[in-house]
């Protein structure tokens, strides 16, 4: 059986934590990493601050298999993340000429100046592997375990596409569902009891409102189908022991 693969997001930039921009990559980091069968444990939002942007580096690439970043890599003076890696790595950081080698023709081809700003896109931290960028050509990296990804959804999720062949992939998880005819306060009891002797699976409620009506679903995560199979079965059973006594 494949191993659990574990996976944490740090998504950075002071346009976050304002409001003014809406995060999309994580919830499309977490579809893809579910699909490729790594769990997505944590997700983190820092500022565009060198020492916060180390620290949660540092933590996470400790913690799990998997850290991604999103933001900061761009040619404005702003964009810090690339440094911030070198220094939790404690590498140098210099412009790397295999991403010189792209950029440069690209903006040649644009009849656009290779200007200073722009060259700050192939700084990397020594070590580094590059991350390719269909979009707009200004590659991400990798050093160890953690892979360093633009903030625009289109870029980041045009990455996450280019590094799908050479993440390792861990046991899917299973999802199953049970739809309740009971409210949470009804059911919650049980399903305490429902989850304490299923331990191989997670089970969560999930309140839904159409319009009209308020429904429960039950949800049973699992990495084994009899696991899940098992408690399905035993939620069911909850419901029609309700049922007889309503």
């Amino acid at each position: 059986m494949s191993e659990i693969v574990t996976a944490a997001i740090l998504a950075i930039g002071d346009e976050l934590l304002s409001g003014r921009t809406k995060d999309k990559n994580i919830a499309y980091l977490a579809s893809f990493l579910t699909l490729k069968g790594i769990d997505l444990k944590e997700a983190r939002i820092v500022s565009d601050d060198q020492d916060a942007i180390v620290k949660a580096v540092n933590e996470l690439r400790s913690e799990y298999d998997y850290v991604f970043t999103s933001g900061g890599i761009g040619p404005t003076h702003d964009d810090i993340t690339a440094d911030a890696i070198a220094v939790a790595f404690g590498v140098g950081i210099n412009h790397d000429p295999r991403a010189m080698a792209i950029l440069e023709p690209h903006y040649k081809a644009r009849d656009m100046e290779f200007t200073t700003a722009r060259k700050r896109m192939a700084r990397l931290p020594d070590g580094s592997e590059l991350i390719e960028n269909k979009v707009s050509m200004a590659p991400g990296f990798h050093i160890g375990n953690v892979y360093v990804m633009a903030g625009v959804p289109a870029i980041f999720q045009a990455m996450v596409d280019a590094l799908a062949p050479g993440l390792k992939s861990g046991v899917q998880l299973l999802t199953k569902s049970i739809d309740s005819p009971f409210g949470e306060g009804t059911i919650g009891d049980g399903l305490t009891t429902i989850q304490k002797a299923h331990p191989e699976t997670a089970i969560g409620s999930y309140p839904r409102f159409d319009g009209e009506n308020y429904t429960t679903q039950i949800l049973v995560r699992s990495r084994s189908e009899d696991a899940a199979d098992a408690a399905i079965a035993a939620i069911a059973q909850l419901f029609e022991e309700l049922g007889k006594k309503n």
